[in-house]
């Protein structure tokens, strides 16, 4: 377990990379714990460590240790060729994996997009491990037994839906090998689509168009993440989409089971998870409180959308310092 250190915004950043679950995980770590808690965050879909890198800078400056590692299929952790093997116990496991070689019975918990639905497993499977928990953008879903999600997503926004248009294995890969990684990141990551997003040559557009950065995206993030994931590829991070349907198989024992660990939920008002069909009634009305007996606060950001964790760094680290020092 070799370690190296390396500087992120003015913040020093031990590396490691761990054995857990017969894959190995890269985990990065800032701040010295001296506030009496670890925070453990975790990415979303085409995201990476790094992309916590306000937060860790944030919390470890107030002395919360920090640990941020890269999901398997990512970055430099582990890829397993075979889409099952990301389902949602696969990456509870290496999260329970990543705490045990850390010595960490019980950590808070922020999850982002992917990593806010990884972060609800987690407190469902394992709430003996989650002190508190931050999820951002995407709400809790609870297990429907009678639908499918892949059916219950092909109802709401038909066939052309990107989700959808994942599924078969090396196709979606084929389609972006044929792009500029620089481009695939700019759009994504600007992009301010509520509706049904198809990842479709027309939803991309004009491959030479000039993609401008907002204030909060440095070239140097979309350059870091086009190069990482230009080594990498994206059929890791594509994986995870292609256990939908297999993890609703695997959590019937779980259906209707509660999230009672002390919860904060994040939007951006703009974040396409925050406007589809229903989940605002849901989050608001009380389905999300039934739920999740835990939630004890929502925040909604106005201006931001699915990547408010960068877009609104500072009200971001503010809504996470304040909920966790309670605890």
């Amino acid at each position: 377990m070799a370690t190296t250190a390396t500087a992120l915004e003015g913040v020093s950043v031990t590396h490691r990379t761990l054995d857990v679950n017969g894959v190995k995980i890269h985990v990065a770590e800032a701040g010295d714990g001296s506030a009496g808690g670890t925070v453990l965050f975790l990415h979303g879909f085409l995201e990476l460590w790094h992309s916590w890198r306000h937060q860790l800078r944030s919390l470890s400056s107030r002395g919360y240790r920090c640990v941020a590692p890269d999901l398997r299929g990512y970055g430099d952790s582990s890829a397993p060729p075979s889409p099952s093997s990301y389902t949602a116990l696969h990456l509870v496991g290496d999260v329970v994996g990543v705490l045990d070689a850390l010595s960490l019975p019980q950590v808070f918990v922020v999850g982002q997009g992917w990593g806010a639905l990884l972060a609800w497993h987690l407190a469902t499977f394992r709430p003996d491990r989650v002190r508190a928990l931050v999820a951002l953008s995407v709400a809790f879903m609870p297990r429907d037994p009678a639908v499918r999600p892949l059916q219950a997503f092909r109802r709401l926004y038909g066939d052309g839906y990107y989700l959808l248009r994942l599924q078969e294995p090396g196709a979606m890969e084929a389609e972006f090998a044929r792009m500029d990684t620089g481009f695939i990141f700019r759009r994504i990551l600007t992009t301010r689509d509520t509706g049904a997003i198809s990842f479709s040559p027309e939803w991309w557009g004009p491959q030479d168009q000039h993609v401008p950065l907002p204030p909060w995206l440095s070239e140097d993030y979309v350059d870091s993440l086009a190069a990482k994931f230009g080594q990498t590829g994206f059929a890791g991070a594509m994986n995870f989409y292609r256990c939908l349907d297999l993890n609703w198989e695997l959590t019937a024992p779980w259906t209707g089971a509660k999230v009672t660990v002390p919860t904060k939920y994040i939007a951006g008002e703009d974040a396409m998870s925050y406007n589809y069909t229903g989940v605002q009634e849901y989050i608001h009305k009380g389905g999300l409180k039934g739920d999740v007996p835990g939630l004890e606060e929502v925040a909604v950001i106005a201006g931001a959308a699915h990547y408010v964790h960068l877009e609104k760094a500072e009200e971001v680290n503010e809504h996470i310092y304040e909920f966790i020092k309670k605890f």
